[in-house]
Parts: structure tokens; sequence; C-alpha cells
């Protein structure tokens, strides 16, 4: 059997090339997703509610910390209380979905990845 002469893979040497950098930028991209996941498990972000009497404390990766409970907030009755955990609660998911968000804008901008 012969093989058919200069064929290749069908890739010119420009095509190479181009396949040579979007390899390196998915690398750069993946090295770069493991830091920043690291960075995510190392914050604290915090959300809090009827006045900061009540704070929930998420990780980057909205892992759960903590939540600390002022004795005014216990002195308000469970019903109350549990209304304010949960807006605190929100409250923190809103501010680690959008510094995840961010941190990811960083990590792929000027990458020109489709689809982010």
């Amino acid at each position: 059997m012969s093989k058919g002469q200069g064929q290749g893979f069908g890739f010119g040497l420009g095509k190479m090339k181009e396949l040579t950098e979007a390899l390196k930028k998915a690398q750069q991209v993946q090295e770069g997703a493991k830091r920043l996941q690291e960075e995510l498990e190392m914050m604290e972000i915090e959300g809090e509610s009827g006045g900061g009497s009540v704070k929930v404390v998420l990780s980057g990766n909205q892992e759960p910390r903590r939540v600390e409970i002022s004795p005014d907030a216990m002195n308000e009755g469970a019903e109350m209380l549990s209304d304010l955990v949960t807006a605190a609660m929100k409250d923190a998911y809103i501010k680690s979905t959008a510094t995840m968000r961010e941190k990811m804008e960083e990590l792929t901008g000027g990458l020109n990845l489709p689809g982010f």
C-alpha cells in the first residue's frame, strides 16, 4: 500500500498554526480555571439583612461558611428570624454569583472564545 503523497491530515501550515494557538489558549484557560477555583474557595462573601442583624457567609463558589445572628434578631421571633436568614442567604448568593461571573469574564476576556 502506498500512502498519498503530501496529504498529511489535510491541514496546511496555516491551519496547523491556528490549531496550535487554539490549544495554547485552551491550556491557558484550563490553568486559569484551576487558579480561579482555588481563589474562589478562599474567598468569603457576606450577605446580610435586617440592617446587619443577620449575616450569611459563603465561599466564592457558594459553599456555606457560617451564619451570624445578633441577639436583636433572636428577639424577633422564629418566623421573622427565618425571613431574615433567607434574605441574607439571597443577598450572599447574588453577590457570589456576580463575583463568579466577573472572575470568569476576567479569565476568558481577550481569548475570543465562542459562547463566553
